[in-house]
């Protein structure tokens, strides 16, 4: 279950892990916008940032597909300004997309996997979720915030089979006709996470950063 579906990332890990033969629930605001579903993918609709869209959506993927077994909080957005510049309005909404949709989302796949055997939950961070920079607060302020619910949640989930993985993204991320190695590239952003999916609970990651090579860091 991918709750942030849509261009760059969204849709790399959706054909990856319908590539993978897994059954995909790709959960955006426009719900595909009138695409129609495909072999192993099927489109949701919801507004992350109500509680009860997200209660719904869950419940439609358990009845339609099955209980999402990996479930990826990929929303947010990106709003730069100078702090004297932010309006409130824009300060809240960026910390309910970025940090309360991601409770929300966290919350529900933690109760659908409590009650099914467990399963993965990956969080996608970036630069801004260990360094809030010059024009940054609104952007930097719900990344650190969700980092620590990430925690939180490892270290109650653990326990209960459900392993949770935040992803640092330290670099801009290409667009899907973009090849270039100085960016991060999408399919290979959604390689990692399908590899995080099936880590042995053994050895399981909490957390780990992501750059190209040319990133400075």
């Amino acid at each position: 279950m991918i709750v942030g579906a849509g261009p760059g990332l969204g849709n790399a890990l959706v054909t990856r892990l319908a590539d993978a033969g897994m059954r995909v629930a790709a959960v955006s605001r426009r719900g595909g916008a009138g695409e129609p579903d495909r072999d192993g993918v099927r489109f949701y609709s919801c507004d992350a940032t109500i509680g009860e869209q997200v209660k719904r959506v869950f419940e439609r993927v358990r009845s339609e597909l099955a209980p999402p077994s990996l479930v990826v909080f990929n929303v947010g957005i990106w709003d730069r300004g100078g702090i004297l510049d932010i309006s409130e309005e824009l300060f809240e909404q960026a910390w309910r997309t970025g940090c309360f949709a991601g409770f929300l989302v966290g919350r529900a796949a933690a109760t659908s996997m409590l009650g099914s055997g467990g399963g993965t939950i990956i969080f996608s961070g970036a630069t801004g979720s260990i360094r809030g920079g010059a024009g940054f607060a609104a952007f930097a302020s719900p990344k650190f915030a969700l980092r620590a619910l990430a925690q939180s949640m490892a270290r109650e989930l653990g326990s209960k089979d459900i392993h949770v993985a935040h992803v640092i993204l330290d670099g801009m991320i290409a667009q899907e006709d973009d090849p270039s190695e100085d960016l991060l590239q999408p399919a290979a952003i959604a390689e990692t996470y399908h590899r995080l999916h099936q880590q042995s609970r053994s050895a399981w990651t909490h957390e780990l950063d992501l750059r190209p090579s040319s990133e400075k860091f």
